[in-house]
């Protein structure tokens, strides 16, 4: 039997699994959700059922959700080569349903229509959880080998930083070879053409002016934080066209500085502020490291504190910046040649402005790639998974397992 006519037979198991994913709902403390612990147990009862048996679990303490753990699962499908093997790591939380009356259908209840499945989580990230499973039992039910030892990764705590997970996994444990190749079905088009490789990196800045509050009719007799920090937002936007480089991997092709969030600061119109507060949200090539960018930040917060008199202090919620996976890795060259004969397209090389696990093993020095065929519906109501998309991605995975 061919995987196409294998894959073709077991539609209605696959979804079937979606049906049990999505029925549990795996949402972190952050999202007033008790974790994966549920859902976990009922991927592994199904992992063993249908003859999966090595089954490793590794569970990160977390005193905020009942069970006192955040679950993930390695499942091992031994290869003819051990000594470097196929990761393919998805991930079991999902995020809040968001507006319920957005929705057309119960969010934790799939809905099959029009060659497609409704429900939170179906895409995000169910669709490359499912594929690696039905790719896995391609192998296992037809007694076929694959060329390397193939490794899926059922992660927690993908949605919310990945302490719980990946993270996690990379300081407490000694799973990954620096010869491993790593697949993130977690991010892709509609096509399947893109493979990204590189990631934009993220400087998120919280910035708190103090001044001295005054009445609005006497300014000359305060510092108003409010105009400082209009002032300063302003100059770390402008460090775009300081930061001036072009990498054609990106869209937009550009470091980026945006000023976004702002907290209230007085209650009345006719209060000059002696304190403000405001967020920047910084995408920056990876030609910059994020030190330089830091130190640049330093020099406007010092004009701004001599120009206006008020003293400010900013933090980094989040601070990110990895290397790039080379197109020409093996994990990257690999994926397109199994792309190019399922999908029947070249592949795309790419990098993206948002955050994904892939950073994190970039980071520590192993190749990792992001790719999927996906309609993009991540954290959106009405959240759908197209199901012969789910079929071409467990093919294209057999096939990238398949060959040596």
């Amino acid at each position: 039997m061919t995987p196409q006519e294998y894959l073709e037979n077991k539609q209605k198991e696959i979804v079937g699994l979606e049906k049990l994913l999505t029925s549990i709902p795996a949402i972190a403390p952050e999202g007033e959700g008790d974790g994966e612990t549920k859902k976990c147990d009922a991927l592994e009862a199904w992992l063993k059922k249908n003859g999966f048996n090595q089954i490793e679990r590794f569970e990160a303490p977390d005193s905020r959700v009942s069970s006192g753990k955040r679950p993930s699962l390695v499942v091992t499908i031994p290869g003819k080569d051990d000594t470097k093997r196929i990761w393919v790591m998805a991930h079991i939380d999902v995020v809040p349903t968001g507006d319920l009356s957005l929705w057309k259908t119960n969010p934790w209840e799939v809905v099959e229509k029009d060659g497609k499945v409704f429900g939170r989580g179906v895409e995000d990230n169910q669709q490359g959880l499912c594929s690696a499973a039905f790719a896995a039992l391609y192998y296992l039910e037809n007694k076929i080998t694959p060329a390397h030892t193939v490794k899926l990764l059922f992660v927690a705590d993908e949605e919310n930083g990945s302490e719980y997970g990946v993270k996690w996994l990379l300081k407490n444990t000694k799973l990954f070879n620096k010869a491993d190749l790593i697949l993130i079905p977690d991010g892709g088009d509609s096509q399947g053409r893109t493979i990204e490789i590189a990631e934009k990196n993220l400087l998120w800045l919280k910035v708190h002016v103090t001044g001295k509050q005054t009445h609005g009719s006497r300014p000359d007799s305060g510092a108003n934080a409010c105009l400082a920090a209009c002032d300063l937002s302003l100059r770390l936007h402008k460090l775009e066209a300081f930061f001036d480089k072009k990498d054609p991997l990106f869209a937009p092709d550009y470091s980026t500085f945006q000023p976004t969030k702002r907290e209230k600061n007085v209650d009345s119109v006719n209060i000059i502020p002696g304190e403000d507060w405001f967020y920047m949200d910084c995408r920056i090539l990876p030609c910059y490291s994020l030190k330089t960018v830091l130190d640049k930040v330093e020099e406007c917060i010092a004009c701004v504190e001599k120009e206006h008199g008020v003293k400010i202090e900013y933090e980094c919620p989040q601070k990110s910046e990895s290397p790039a996976t080379s197109k020409d890795s093996e994990v990257a060259q690999k994926l397109a040649k199994s792309i190019k004969k399922v999908h029947g397209i070249d592949a795309d090389f790419i990098g993206i402005g948002g955050g994904t696990v892939g950073a994190e093993f970039r980071r520590e020095g192993y190749d990792a790639v992001v790719w999927s065929t996906l309609d993009d519906q991540a954290h959106q109501p009405n959240e759908y998974c197209v199901i012969d998309n789910l079929i071409k991605d467990a093919l294209t995975l057999i096939d990238l397992c398949m060959t040596s």
